[in-house]
């Protein structure tokens, strides 16, 4: 089977491609970009006017199976990642059981082949049970498919596991993600330590919660020459700390997420539960200091941090429910509201942070239209409206703070491994 996308507006960071071109994917690989490509019996898809990309990698989400599927699904996660855009996705170990074990990422590697429909690459846990004293068998996981190690959600709190969660990590070619955050200084907490906490009458969580470990973190990568990466980045010191790390050299990256360049702590409706989220909503000065680390280097891969929960466990006391908001559909809204019409970021720049920024870190032989390349496409607008109407989403969950926002641009069509698994209506 064939497709040839025409027309379309064609930018590939990984070989610095910004012009119109056709795009040909035959057998599920690429096979071509050039003006005027062809091939017997191929679908055409007419992309003038669109903007047609490598796959979009997310690699940060939760899809919840095994142990908790009444909140979301491989299947209804993955549904949810290509309605957004996403042709690959890599899924947290914080699952029942934890995947800590070949056992566990092997079911999700099977799982995915028969249920999902995109790509699936499962990240192993760096800790037994995530409960951070006993390291994870990494080398086991890893041959079974696991593309990273993180506790997420749980901090590593002790720093000799945590070095040599780095040293094996590092003997194995794995990247380390880490949920940095003091938990003794965040215990309790509800949202960020600040004068909207205080007005709410809500316990904060301070910034210093994720600083302190953060530069922590780095100091151990710096004594093991690990691969280190800070998941959900969200306050300008750790952000000023990864650059300045970056800058001597050694091998550190960093994520955010869109509700952390989008909103800040004073957006959030007065106890509204679906603005509970670690790390937090921060101030506004935060807010503005992860948008500069998006546009200048310092953060080099958007990830949504995707975290289903169900109703009856989110609709809840604000205390009382738990963190995380869904995150795979609105990703590319946000990023082109946010970020690109306001002329923060190019869109050059945005398609990067989606491609190469996490392929550089998680390595999963994608991110690029090269000829041979898997045939994973990404077609999006930038111009058209559309509303997000969470009642329509393929997510078992519903627990988004945009629902019902409009936006100015998204995805139109996701391809993975030359097939179309999603397209926009109308």
């Amino acid at each position: 089977m064939s497709i040839v996308i025409k027309n379309g507006r064609v930018i590939d960071p990984s070989s610095n491609t910004d012009r119109v071109a056709d795009v040909l994917i035959v057998e599920g690989k690429i096979a071509g970009v050039a003006p005027n490509l062809s091939s017997p019996h191929a679908e055409v898809f007419d992309a003038t006017g669109l903007v047609v990309t490598p796959g979009f990698i997310d690699m940060h989400v939760h899809l919840r199976e095994p142990g908790f599927e009444h909140a979301e699904t491989i299947e209804s996660g993955s549904r949810a990642a290509a309605a957004g855009g996403f042709t690959s996705v890599c899924c947290m170990p914080n699952t029942k059981p934890v995947n800590d074990s070949a056992l566990v990422t092997s079911y999700i590697v099977e799982r995915a082949s028969r249920a999902a429909v995109v790509n699936v690459f499962p990240i192993g846990a760096i800790t037994k049970g995530s409960a951070g004293e006993e390291l994870a068998a990494i080398g086991a996981m890893k041959a079974a498919g696991a593309v990273a190690i993180s506790d997420d959600g749980l901090p590593v709190m002790n720093a000799r596991v945590m070095r040599r969660a780095m040293e094996f990590a590092k003997s194995f070619g794995l990247p380390v993600i880490q949920h940095c955050e003091d938990l003794h200084l965040s215990a309790g907490g509800d949202m960020h330590e600040g004068k909207e906490s205080v007005r709410l009458g809500l316990r904060g969580i301070p910034a210093a919660a994720e600083d302190v470990m953060v530069a922590r973190d780095l100091v151990l990568a710096q004594l093991t020459g690990a691969q280190y990466h800070v998941a959900h980045i969200s306050t300008r010191n750790a952000v000023a700390m990864v650059e300045y790390a970056r800058r001597q050299g050694l091998p550190v990256t960093c994520e955010a997420t869109p509700h952390h360049f989008a909103l800040a702590d004073a957006d959030m409706p007065p106890y509204d539960s679906n603005y509970r989220m670690k790390p937090p909503l921060r101030g506004c000065g935060h807010k503005e200091a992860v948008i500069k680390g998006l546009a200048d280097g310092a953060i080099t891969a958007i990830a949504t941090d995707h975290a289903p929960h169900p109703g009856s466990e989110k609709m809840q006391e604000f205390e009382r429910c738990p963190f995380g908001i869904l995150g795979l559909e609105t990703a590319i809204g946000l990023t082109l509201e946010v970020l690109v019409h306001t002329g923060k970021i190019t869109l050059n720049r945005m398609v990067e942070l989606f491609t190469t920024g996490p392929e550089s870190v998680v390595k999963l032989g994608r991110g690029t239209l090269a000829p041979e390349a898997p045939g994973d496409v990404t077609i999006l607008g930038t111009d058209f409206a559309w509303t997000y109407d969470v009642n329509q989403s393929p997510s078992r969950s519903r627990n988004s703070p945009f629902d019902g926002r409009t936006f100015r641009g998204g995805p139109v069509a996701t391809i993975v491994n030359g097939q179309f698994v999603w397209r926009r209506d109308g």
